[in-house]
């Protein structure tokens, strides 16, 4: 069976009606991303990030998986797939997705400031300041911030480099590291790329274009993709 790696960005959790800074020039729910996404801005105000990740989770809480995360989903019946997301929201897991990488970290998951390694899984949407890990340290969002490194990458790279196929969808190939992954795709492999504003893809090989909303492009490409299978 073939790999296929799709790697998913904003766009694609837009439909489901969450938003992120990109939306508003910087401003994240009326926040300067900095002082709710950087790693300064929860030494300045840890209060005001727990916060905000707590609404975060409310809304996502409330989210439902659009046509576009469940055809992504749906290709596992034809592909090995592994989805690499920018994304912190869980609506791949909600649609089906077994195999998720999330590079900026999971919104339902939350971690000890001492460390690293502890990792929690969240009953609900709350953490609180006094919420504290095992070894009696206070908890924070597992989000990779600006200003952080990305733990995930390597493994993001090596999917990447292994993989048959891609899609990239709902992502402006402008996040760094983020965007540096399809340097690493064979260039001989097939590459789609879905987005209403088509980034500069000149420097990728093989790539076929689909100007067009996530769930309009992933319909478009699952056609493709799977006509020869039907």
């Amino acid at each position: 069976m073939q790999k296929l790696v799709v790697l998913t960005g904003a766009g694609v959790s837009a439909e489901s009606g969450l938003k992120t800074f990109r939306d508003a020039g910087g401003l994240w729910e009326g926040h300067d991303v900095m002082d709710v996404a950087s790693i300064d801005g929860w030494h300045r105000n840890p209060a005001l990030v727990l916060d905000f990740y707590n609404q975060r989770r409310q809304q996502a809480l409330q989210a439902k998986p659009n046509r576009g995360h469940q055809l992504i989903a749906e290709l596992e019946k034809y592909f090995e797939v592994i989805v690499i997301t920018q994304n912190v929201d869980n609506l791949h897991e909600k649609a089906g997705s077994s195999a998720v990488i999330h590079l900026h970290g999971e919104l339902f998951k939350c971690r000890s400031v001492a460390d690293d390694k502890l990792i929690y899984d969240m009953d609900g949407w709350q953490l609180n300041q006094g919420d504290l890990c095992e070894k009696g340290a206070q908890l924070r969002p597992h989000i990779v911030w600006f200003g952080e490194a990305v733990p995930l990458l390597d493994r993001a790279i090596c999917e990447v480099a292994s993989a048959d196929l891609i899609i990239i969808v709902g992502t402006s190939l402008k996040v760094y590291p983020a965007a540096s992954l399809i340097q690493y795709a064979p260039d001989n492999i097939q590459k789609y790329i879905i987005d209403p504003n088509m980034p500069n893809v000149t420097h990728i090989s093989n790539v076929h274009c689909f100007e067009k909303r996530g769930s309009e492009g992933m319909k478009a490409v699952y056609e493709l993709l799977t006509s020869s299978s039907k």
